[in-house]
């Protein structure tokens, strides 16, 4: 299967917005693990821009990904095998080390909570029960790889079954040309503005159906374009079209909250048309941004795979990083653009801070996202013990060049 640039590029880009996004939660008035002094109701409609389509785009490009994982791996079960350790040890590092300051942060600011970090850590957090209502241990942002680890686990039970093989022609068939753009929208709209009226995730894996009813079939549309051209051809030909749409279903979001700010909408007919554009907004942004990737983006840059091994360690660490700034800054009475400028200057520090100091650390790396360290072509065997070193006079790997073997 030979490798696609423009995905890789899409896949960066979907990531390095849900930094964005997270950073602009501590300002709007939405629910969140630490929130500035004056939240800003206008801050809703920028929101927008990505709100209704970031996270299924996450899951397409999943999708995309475990097909390209696959192609390379000796079967279903080393796939599956491989693809476990990669998302589950990260997850229960997460949630052991990474987010408990995002909870203390949490219950110290929202709830009253009187007590320092360690104690938390220590006595409080491995409650397996809640606090305040919250979940402990409980795995924050991480929602997200504890759904993909799911996901791909249907995907390697369905791929064992009989016929499985003969999926990929039905998947040609059914969204070849214009259906690659109007099936997706249409079951979005139909799925979460017509059948179900909940916005919101409840990110629990086992009571979270709407949810599942938009990832899964999200997820499995990644896998079948990653060996359909030509769906990604007709997604590259309407993409214009797409993008327009969605510019439109933005515009009149962003319209209804300006007219209407907090979502004060005055009648059911003006809250069927914001659930219409929202929903209607998710698979032509995304139809609109593959078609992109495909047409413009398919190329390599020495940047590219340092930066794809870094997407998930940064997506480990950022939102540690993002509560735990913003908790600081209550105490200090920033200005909201201060505010904005400080916390994003030190989330982007903190993610490549934790990510070139972990990819060097053997033990760390495979928690944090990251394939074990290969030993260099030039490591050598002690003609005197079963000890190998590697030779002072021997090639070095590069940065980037151990970045390509793990941004897939």
């Amino acid at each position: 299967m030979e490798r696609h640039y423009g995905m890789d590029w899409l896949r960066i880009g979907a990531f390095g917005l849900l930094i964005f996004y997270h950073i602009g939660m501590v300002f709007v008035p939405w629910p969140f693990q630490v929130k500035t002094a004056h939240p800003l109701i206008w801050t809703e409609i920028p929101m927008f821009l990505t709100s209704p389509w970031r996270l299924t785009l996450l899951f397409v490009v999943s999708g995309y990904a475990s097909r390209a994982l696959i192609a390379k791996s000796p079967g279903i079960a080393a796939f599956f095998r491989r693809r476990s350790g990669r998302l589950l040890l990260p997850l229960l590092f997460g949630m052991a080390v990474i987010v408990p300051p995002q909870t203390w942060i949490e219950v110290t600011t929202q709830h009253g909570y009187a007590h320092g970090f360690a104690h938390f850590w220590l006595h409080d957090y491995f409650r397996f029960g809640t606090m305040y209502g919250i979940v402990m241990p409980t795995w924050n942002h991480l929602w997200f790889v504890a759904y993909l680890w799911a996901y791909t686990a249907l995907l390697s039970l369905a791929a064992l079954l009989p016929g499985a093989n003969r999926t990929q022609a039905l998947f040609d068939r059914a969204f070849s040309g214009w259906r690659a753009l109007v099936i997706p929208a249409l079951y979005f709209i139909l799925l979460e503005a017509v059948l179900f009226h909940r916005i919101e995730d409840t990110h629990d894996l086992f009571g979270d159906g709407v949810a599942h009813l938009r990832y899964i079939p999200a997820f499995l549309f990644g896998f079948g374009l990653a060996g359909s051209p030509p769906v990604m051809v007709a997604l590259a030909r309407h993409w214009k079209t797409a993008a327009a749409l969605a510019i439109a279903c933005y515009a009149t979001i962003a319209t209804l909250l300006i007219v209407y700010p907090d979502f004060s909408f005055p009648s059911s007919s003006v809250t069927t048309i914001y659930r219409l554009v929202r929903h209607g907004e998710t698979w032509t942004a995304i139809a609109a941004l593959i078609g992109v990737a495909e047409s413009f983006w398919n190329n390599d840059h020495r940047w590219r795979a340092t930066l794809a091994e870094a997407t998930f360690p940064f997506y480990i660490i950022h939102q540690t990083v993002i509560v735990l700034v913003g908790g600081a800054l209550l105490a200090v009475h920033v200005s909201p653009l201060a505010e904005f400028a400080i916390l994003v200057v030190t989330t982007i520090a903190g993610c490549w801070a934790f990510y070139l100091a972990g990819r060097e650390i053997a033990w760390l790396r495979p928690l944090i996202g990251l394939r074990v360290a290969r030993r260099p072509a030039s490591a050598k065997r002690s003609g005197h013990d079963d000890i190998k070193r590697l030779d002072p006079a021997g090639p070095r790997w590069s940065w980037n060049a151990r970045a390509r073997e793990d941004c897939a």
